[in-house]
Formats: C-alpha cells, sequence, structure tokens
C-alpha cells in the first residue's frame, strides 16, 4: 500500500521547506503581542481585501474556492485572536470561564472537518478542481474525530506563562491527545484534501514538533498559528499545493483510505478507553478538573510556567 505517487526530490525539498517555514514563523508570531497582531491581524486583512478575492474568490476556479477554506481560514485565525487576548489581557485572564474559548474554537475546528469528512462521502471524481473518492471511510475518521473531541480534558487547566512570551499552556493536553489528534488530522486532509495531503503532513508535523520541544504544553497555540499561516498561504497560493511541480498526488488507493482512517479511530478509542478508566479509578470530575495531574510531564509544565 502505498499513500503517495513518486515523491521528487524538488517536492521533498519543498516539503521540508514548508515545516521548517512554519516552525520559524510559529516561533515569530509567539514572540510578543506586536508580532502576533501583525501576522494575524494585519496581514489577513490585506489579503483579505486585495489577495484572495482574486486567487480564491468564487470566479477563481481554484481548489480554495469553497466555504471550507475559507472557513477554515477564518475560524484558525479566531483562534489566534483569542489566543492573544487570553495572553495578553489580564481582564481576561482574570476569569477563567474565558479560558473556556480555547478548547471551543479547537472543539469547533474539529467538528468543522468532521462534517466535510460526512460531506464528502458522496463526492466522486473532479469537484471544485479537486479529485474526491469519498466512501465508507469518511464515517470511519468522522467518528475518530468526534471521539477526539470528547477526549478534550482540562478545560479549565489553561495557563499562561509568565516568560516574555506570554505563552497559552495546556498541561492536560499530553502526547497521546496529540498524536490521536495528528492520525485523525492526518485521515481527515488524506481523505477530504486529497492531494494537498503530502504538504499536509509537514503542517501537523510543524506544531508537534515545539509542542516537545521549544515550548512544552504550548500545543494548541502552537497548532493554531501553524493552520492560520498555512491556510493563508494556501488561500494565496493554492495552485502550488497542487498543480506545481512539486505537488504530490495521492495514489486514490481505497486501501490507503481504509488504512489511516482505521488507524485514527482505533487510537483516539484507545484514547478515549484509558481516559475513561482514568476518570473512574481517580474519581476525577472532567468537566472541572485536570485529568492527568499526576503524570510528571504535566506537573513539570505547571511548575515551569507559574
Amino acid at each position: 500500500m502505498l499513500l503517495f505517487e513518486t515523491i521528487s526530490i524538488e517536492a521533498a525539498l519543498a516539503w521540508f521547506a514548508i515545516l521548517m517555514a512554519l516552525i520559524l514563523l510559529n516561533e515569530v508570531t509567539r514572540y510578543n503581542k506586536q508580532m502576533g497582531i501583525l501576522f494575524f491581524v494585519l496581514l489577513p486583512i490585506a489579503l483579505t481585501l486585495f489577495v484572495w478575492p482574486t486567487t480564491s474568490g468564487t470566479d477563481s476556479g481554484a481548489q480554495t474556492a469553497n466555504w471550507f477554506a475559507w472557513i477554515k481560514t477564518y475560524s484558525a485565525l479566531i483562534g489566534c485572536y483569542i489566543g492573544l487576548g487570553l495572553r495578553f489581557s489580564k481582564r481576561l485572564q482574570a476569569n477563567k470561564w474565558w479560558l473556556l474559548l480555547a478548547p471551543g474554537i479547537l472543539a469547533i475546528n474539529i467538528l468543522e472537518a468532521v462534517i466535510r469528512e460526512v460531506e464528502v462521502v458522496g463526492m466522486q471524481g473532479i469537484t471544485e478542481g479537486m479529485f474526491y473518492m469519498g466512501g465508507p471511510w469518511n464515517y470511519v475518521n468522522a467518528l475518530a474525530g468526534i471521539i477526539n473531541i470528547l477526549c478534550i480534558s482540562g478545560w479549565f487547566g489553561i495557563i499562561i506563562s509568565k516568560d516574555k512570551h506570554h505563552d497559552l499552556v495546556w498541561p492536560d493536553m499530553l502526547w497521546f491527545w496529540i498524536i490521536a489528534y495528528d492520525l485523525w488530522n492526518f485521515a481527515y486532509v488524506y481523505n477530504c484534501l486529497t492531494d494537498r495531503a503530502f504538504f499536509s503532513a509537514a503542517l501537523l508535523i510543524s506544531c508537534t514538533i515545539p509542542a516537545f520541544t521549544t515550548k512544552r504544553g504550548a500545543w494548541a497555540q502552537h497548532r493554531v498559528h501553524t493552520l492560520a499561516l498555512y491556510m493563508m498561504a494556501m488561500m494565496t497560493f493554492p495552485s502550488f499545493f497542487i498543480e506545481s511541480s512539486m505537488a504530490v498526488p495521492s495514489t486514490h488507493d481505497p486501501v490507503a483510505y481504509w488504512s489511516v482512517s482505521i488507524i485514527a479511530l482505533a487510537f483516539n478509542v484507545c484514547v478515549l478507553v484509558y481516559q475513561v478508566n482514568t476518570i473512574i479509578k481517580r474519581k476525577k470530575n472532567p468537566l472541572t478538573e485536570d485529568i492527568y495531574d499526576h503524570f510528571a510531564e504535566h506537573q513539570a509544565i505547571v511548575k515551569a510556567n507559574r
């Protein structure tokens, strides 16, 4: 089973370039409030007014000329605005209820993809400039996405780091949930973004690497920053990801669709079973308490940011 057609050296270099650019720009945008405003407020306004109507408008014929691409872009930007507000507003930080906006936008973001996954089930052939081959695997991965939402924990445990970056840190979001999300999301892009899935894998890895290295516990912030940056690039240069010489199409093999979807579902089910078992065994309230505060990693993240 192969996921992609032949990957040229040129395509591989482009993949690594996108990965490194996203990692670098994520560090730039989290540096301070001014950089966040520049990249996530001023730049999108300019692109919305002067660029995207041409490159991704309804008459452009681009693969991004659909409701999902536009909504995904702005929902990612909204997530950045929420993050900026929580990170730099003492007033918002004083009210724990505002912290619910971060997991809320994450859950909505996943739900958007679940809805799109179900929509793709009935799509066959070229639609909106992209090849689709919908099938029952879409339902399988949609279920994985719903489970991933249910496994979001530590809604009230988010903290803001005390260093100069004021990162949004989520101690209860540990490695197994992140991997479950990555597997589900890769299956989603493979099923629903088909020939753009190759570069989307670089996007996924670009937020996972800093979550385990440069700033542990801040995966949600890394994710929304890199997603917004990637979506802005996709809306600006839609043909690069699917029509350029560096594009790498999927094999469109039903076995591949089934494989990525089943793996994503299986891992998310395992996380769900483990989480339910932990809640019962430790007598935790998943709505108000951190479930995994007995983990050394959780404790280290909290200690490093308070």
